[in-house]
Order: C-alpha cells, then structure tokens, then sequence
C-alpha cells in the first residue's frame, strides 16, 4: 500500500505557498486552458480536468451508498477530499502520487491561484454526530468551482464570505427527510442536504451551473442506503431551467455558461 501526503493546515485563514507546482505538475492535457471537462463517477466524486491539470473530488470505496459504483482508478495531480469517510475519503489504492490535500485552510497555488477548504458540518448538530466536511472552491480552466462536498449543515455569513457565488456548483441533493418533529438525534437524520436544504443552499450561493450529486442512482439503490432519487430534488427546484448529459461528463466553458441558476444533470448507468 502506497503511502500519502496529507497536508494539514489547522486555520481557515492560512496561506501556504506552494510555489508553483499547480501550474506546471506533470504532462499538460490537451485542452484549452479556457475550458474545463468534469467527469463525475458517481456519489461525490468529480474528475476536473482542464489548465493542464486533473484535480479529484473525493474517490471513494465501494461500501455503502457506493457499493454498486466501481472505485475511480484515475490519474491525477491533485486529490481533494470532504472527510474521511470511505465514501467520500478513500485514498490509498490511488494511482500515480498525486498532492493530497484534507483540512480546511488557504493553499496558494503558484503566484495568482489558491485553493480554499471550507469547513462546514456533516451533520446538523455542529458536527457531533458525522464529524466536519469540507467544502472546496478553486479556479481551472477559467472557471471559479465550489464542490460542497457531504455538506449538512446551514451555510453561515462567513463560510457564505468565503465561497462567493460560484460559476459551478457540485452539490449533494439526496438526503432522505425524515418524519416531521423527528430530532436530529434520531438516526434518519440523512449526512447530507435533503432536497429542500440544497434549494436553500443554491438560492444563497446563486451559481451559475448546478451540477447534483450524492443521490439515488441505478447502482446507489435503496437496498444500499436510505438516498432519494435526483427526481425528489427537481421536483423541489420547481421552473428552474435543467440541461440531462447524455454520459457522465461535460465540457464547459466560461463563456457559455447561464447568467441565472440551471440544473446540469450528469449521467451514470450501473
């Protein structure tokens, strides 16, 4: 088993420079740097590639909600993960020796770029429960990205601060309601937004793209976790403008993107 480099930063107000090694870290891909391709491999985790580099999203095992889902065996320059949760965390059998990075800060990225790790909660009870996630917002492919990652919790005044309001936005969708006056305590409280919670977390953050994640798919079934399906959040989202990829992933750029909030659904068949 291949050891990791975690980087660590304890405050969210933390620059760490890093030369630049975000600009120039292994073979350039063929793409212009004003464009931006997302492959989603189901769950939370999203392969970005553009800029001539290829950051990861959380890969994950397959356990769980992402048992019917193979586990993302690809290549890149940097891995970002929510939590360490196997689902949204697992690093280990990662091809190549990418830079991995796991607490909330600042990191500089060469002399005009940074990647910033925002601490939220993965549960509604300020994290006591399923612990912190980590959201992350950063700049490729002439695009500003924010990948909420397992988030649960209300967006506050400063983590709001701090996430802007994003070109793209990867948020999880699938968190099952539980009955009304249930406490959060109960333990069908869901790790992640309901639908209705992630209507609330988009009319704050008024993105341009809205890309869902961490629903019920064809291989995240109910037999395997308690999600619900991508439909259950389009009904909540009512007249918003939705665009269906026929594969599970796009190319954008920055240009082309809506002026007001629009669904982008990805595909995954099992």
């Amino acid at each position: 088993m291949k050891r990791r480099q975690f980087i660590h930063h304890a405050s969210a107000g933390l620059v760490t420079a890093l030369g630049t090694s975000w600009l120039h870290h292994g073979p350039a891909q063929a793409q212009s740097p004003d464009t931006l391709t997302l492959t989603w491999f189901g769950h939370t985790c999203v392969l970005f590639s553009g800029g001539g580099q290829r950051v990861l999203v959380n890969p994950f095992q397959a356990i769980g909600c992402t048992a019917g889902y193979p586990a993302p065996q690809v290549e890149s320059n940097y891995v970002l993960i929510s939590s360490r949760q196997l689902d949204e965390g697992a690093v280990e059998n990662l091809p190549g020796t990418p830079r991995i990075f796991s607490e909330p800060g600042a990191y500089r990225l060469g002399a005009n770029n940074q990647i910033q790790g925002i601490r939220t909660d993965h549960d509604r009870l300020g994290g006591k429960r399923f612990g912190r996630n980590v959201a992350w917002r950063w700049t490729q492919g002439g695009l500003d990205i924010l990948h909420l990652g397992g988030i649960a919790s209300e967006i506050s005044t400063s983590q709001k601060i701090l996430m802007g309001s994003p070109d793209v936005l990867l948020i999880p969708v699938g968190g099952q309601q539980p009955p009304a006056g249930t406490s959060a305590y109960d333990p069908r409280w869901p790790e992640v937004y309901t639908p209705e919670e992630a209507k609330a977390a988009i009319a704050v953050l008024n993105p341009k793209l809205v890309i869902p994640t961490h629903y019920r798919t064809d291989a995240a079934n109910a037999n395997a976790c308690d999600l619900v399906a991508l439909q259950d959040f389009v009904q909540v989202m009512g007249n918003i403008p939705i665009r269906y990829s026929t594969d599970n992933s796009i190319t954008l750029q920055g240009g082309t993107l809506p002026t007001s909030p629009t669904l982008q659904v990805l595909s995954y068949s099992a």
